[in-house]
């Protein structure tokens, strides 16, 4: 039986009782994307409604790090959107080169996926060795998942069709070993990305950085949230850095558009003023 949809309520006490439980913050979240989200953890848990849910996981934190699942979407894969990665390539390298040391921050990281495109990335233009990339996620599982650099072998078809289509300058295959149905990146690879926990809903910038790549993140936030992250994003940008978003994300209704210039507008590339 389909549970009945939440109302507006319900889905508040939810996210107050998530926040005071485990403080990790959603109440700023898209409203309806949460509760389609949510109606789908409620088959999966089993529960009829969203305050039973909440009864749950209020006293089960493992049924809470299940949940973050249905909270938090999880999607990518390697050189995701290929002429995003080709625009960096073209674009924005020329500027990083001119850095004699790099860091690079992936807001939203997921299970890794744009943390290794963009570090085979910087390896084929000689930056790598110079560049830490942070990658971040309030995801536990996810970031563990990334931090393993393990990936389902059957995946690597797409990723090698993505990776020629970014731009790539050699084969997929010279940058992880494959083992029966695994592959594993190459430690090189890994050695250079630090995964950690980072949420844009209530941390701070942590370092200064020439390039954030943020895609497919401000979508679930409400447009308070969506100023609230971006000005985080700007704060940890050093002088004229970089920004990158998602396709179907801009800067320009954010509080902050006056302070970047479109540098590829069609691939959502800003550079920071």
């Amino acid at each position: 039986m389909t549970a009945p949809a939440a109302t507006d309520d319900e889905l508040g006490t939810f996210l107050e009782t998530v926040f005071r439980t485990y403080h990790y913050d959603f109440r700023r979240y898209a409203a309806a994307s949460l509760k389609r989200r949510l109606a789908v953890a409620l088959t999966q848990f089993g529960e009829p409604s969203l305050p039973a849910l909440a009864a749950r996981v209020e006293h089960d934190g493992a049924a809470f790090t299940r949940l973050l699942r249905f909270l938090t979407v999880q999607v990518s894969d390697l050189f995701r959107d290929p002429s995003y990665f080709r625009a960096i390539r073209e674009t924005v390298v020329p500027y990083l080169g001119t850095y004699p040391s790099l860091k690079v921050w992936v807001a939203g990281c997921a299970t890794g996926e744009e943390a290794y495109s963009l570090a085979i990335l910087l390896a084929e233009e000689g930056l790598l060795d110079r560049t830490l990339i942070y990658a971040t996620d309030i995801h536990p599982e996810s970031l563990r998942t990334a931090a393993e650099g393990i990936y389902d072998a059957s995946r690597f078809a797409r990723f090698s069709a993505n990776y020629m289509a970014a731009g790539g300058k050699g084969s997929l295959s010279d940058y992880y070993m494959a083992h029966y149905s695994s592959a594993l990146f190459d430690r090189r690879l890994r050695k250079a990305i630090l995964f950690s926990d980072h949420s844009l809903a209530t941390d701070s910038a942590f370092a200064e950085v020439q390039l954030v790549s943020c895609r497919n993140v401000l979508i679930y936030f409400d447009r308070p949230l969506q100023d609230r992250a971006v000005g985080v994003l700007r704060d940890a940008l050093c002088h004229r850095g970089f920004l990158g978003l998602g396709n179907k994300e801009s800067l320009r209704l954010t509080a902050h558009a006056a302070e970047f210039r479109e540098l590829v507008s069609e691939e959502r590339i800003y550079q920071r003023l």
